[in-house]
């Protein structure tokens, strides 16, 4: 019998998941469900970002929260969770890239699967950069059943390292496994270049499927566009106005003077 019981993990955000330079801050993002930040945990150590000490997370266990399933992979998305980034300023050919790291304990009849994409500013999908889910095969991404990634990935294979994950944020499920397919698959570098100018939100998310027990999260860091992390706040045209209004009265009292002298 599937084991449905599921342990309540604290949604507690830090401050910079990594150092500055290429650091995600995720106090200002917008969660629903369970998420938050941790150090080396687990079967999920630190990413390869350079100096990293901690890293993102989403995950099904404890979230108690359904709709969130991609529209595009249909019904049998149950619970899950995701989390959402600050806005952030591309411009047309400008690099976006992050890794992630996919850990699952559910498998055959039952595979849950996880997504990142990139929203517009009025929320809507931009790009679905890749779903993760197992396959027979093993491989990861797109997985069974999913859409083409747009994203590129290195290693361009992700089969998944096979076994009970052990990892907190997996709550009550952490080191168990139901069938094959469960486990992780290590770190993962997503590249995807911006095809337009624009401003845009990164979604990450995972859902159970078909039922609600054995759960499954993905570990995120290291997220920049042009080598610059996202974490970064886009200026408010007001703001820039009243800049540019306290810059003019700087120099008009510059110029009385000089007339006055």
């Amino acid at each position: 019998m599937r084991n449905n019981q599921k342990t309540l993990l604290a949604a507690l955000l830090g401050a910079a998941l990594i150092a500055p330079a290429q650091a995600i801050v995720i106090d200002d993002w917008t969660g629903t469900g369970s998420y938050g930040v941790s150090g080396a945990n687990g079967v999920v150590g630190l990413s390869p970002v350079a100096d990293s000490t901690q890293y993102g997370w989403v995950s099904t266990a404890g979230s108690g929260v359904t709709g969130l399933g991609l529209p595009a992979v249909g019904s049998g998305a149950t619970n899950g969770s995701k989390i959402v980034s600050n806005l952030f300023t591309a411009d047309a050919g400008d690099e976006f890239r992050f890794y992630f790291n996919y850990v699952t304990s559910d498998g055959s009849g039952y595979a849950d699967y996880g997504w990142a994409r990139l929203l517009n500013e009025d929320m809507t999908e931009a790009a679905l950069l890749f779903t993760a889910r197992t396959t027979p095969g093993g491989d990861t991404v797109p997985g069974f059943g999913m859409p083409t990634p747009a994203a590129t990935l290195l290693p361009d294979s992700t089969p998944i390292i096979g076994g009970g994950p052990a990892w907190s944020p997996l709550g009550g499920s952490s080191g168990q496994c139901y069938s094959t397919g469960c486990g992780y698959t290590g770190w993962i570098l997503a590249s995807y270049d911006i095809p337009t100018a624009a401003n845009y939100y990164l979604e990450i998310g995972v859902v159970n499927w078909s039922d609600t027990g054995y759960d499954t999260g993905m570990a995120f860091d290291g997220a920049t566009i042009a080598g610059v992390d996202i974490s970064l706040p886009v200026p408010e045209p007001v703001a820039l106005t009243l800049l540019g209004v306290g810059l003019m009265g700087v120099w008009a009292g510059r110029r009385r003077s000089s007339t006055s002298a």
